[in-house]
């Protein structure tokens, strides 16, 4: 099953092809690679003479952007009332992943429809785009991010959406680190949300690879859960792990707290006719 991501004003994927996919972002068109897309475009998408930037990889990884325009620091997208700040940054971001759109639909909703006060804690919560949409249906978010930048981009994100300043707690940590200390104080949410990547070093040089640690940070994190906890949304690009993977490790790290779960990709429409599969998410939540 694939949740597709839609009600995007500001963005559009115009086509696909040949390992690349032609992006609208406000008024910016750009170019950036994608692996997803092993098929072939008729017409080659760099030939699009309304490009402003493209992202090209390197041969020893990473790569650049090479601008055709003139492109802005920083740009604006919304999407029903959320706003977000962009730029083109390393490894082909910009700092929002759209396709998230159909998640934080699914959480609006939830939190609207508890009828309650929730309290969300937000993993490798990256710019806010999930912060910020709990935040606008009435939660109160803790956001946690290892990047310093990052963190501030999510206040920034936060202020264009005109979050009050008291509903989301900003922590710049370890989200490893941060989680123990929560325990030991004795902290809990009503819902939590995960967005680990595949593969990462922290200041201690510890090392965090995705397949190895997820399920012990489930586990603990399931430990921070409320008596009525709401929501757990897992998200993941990491290649390979399937959603039913996901959705095992929800069942056997919330069995305690009844509930249901469920898995299933993540994709965005192009005017070319195709899904784009963008990762997969894993929900449970709550019976009641």
């Amino acid at each position: 099953m694939i949740k597709v991501a839609t009600d995007w004003k500001d963005y559009q994927i115009i086509a696909t092809g040949n390992g690349q996919k032609l992006e609208k972002w406000g008024n910016l068109v750009l170019l950036r690679p994608d692996p997803q897309i092993i098929w072939k475009s008729d017409v080659p998408l760099e030939s699009n003479k309304a490009i402003n930037a493209k992202y090209i990889r390197s041969n020893q990884g990473g790569g650049r952007w090479e601008y055709k325009g003139n492109v802005p620091d920083n740009f604006t997208v919304e999407r029903k009332g959320l706003k977000f700040s962009l730029k083109l940054m390393g490894f082909k971001h910009t700092g929002l992943f759209p396709e998230q759109a159909v998640n934080w639909d699914i959480m609006q909703k939830l939190i609207k429809d508890s009828g309650r006060q929730i309290k969300v804690l937000n993993l490798f919560a990256y710019t806010g785009g999930a912060t910020v949409a709990c935040a606008k249906a009435g939660a109160h978010v803790t956001h946690v991010d290892s990047a310093k930048a990052m963190v501030d981009r999510a206040k920034t994100n936060a202020t264009l959406s005109g979050i009050p300043s008291d509903r989301i707690r900003y922590i710049v940590d370890d989200c490893n680190k941060f989680i123990a200390r929560e325990i030991r104080r004795g902290n809990k949410y009503d819902a939590i949300i995960m967005d680990p990547p595949s593969y990462g070093r922290g200041a201690g040089g510890e090392v965090w690879k995705l397949e190895d640690c997820i399920f012990d940070l489930v586990k603990e994190c399931a430990k921070t859960l409320s008596d009525k906890p709401q929501f757990f949304l897992i998200n993941s690009y990491t290649t390979g792990l399937q959603p039913q993977v996901i959705d095992n490790l929800l069942r056997i790290c919330l069995k305690d707290f009844g509930g249901k779960s469920q898995a299933y990709e993540v994709g965005l429409p192009s005017q070319d006719g195709v899904i784009l599969p963008c990762g997969c998410s894993g929900l449970w939540k709550s019976k009641s």
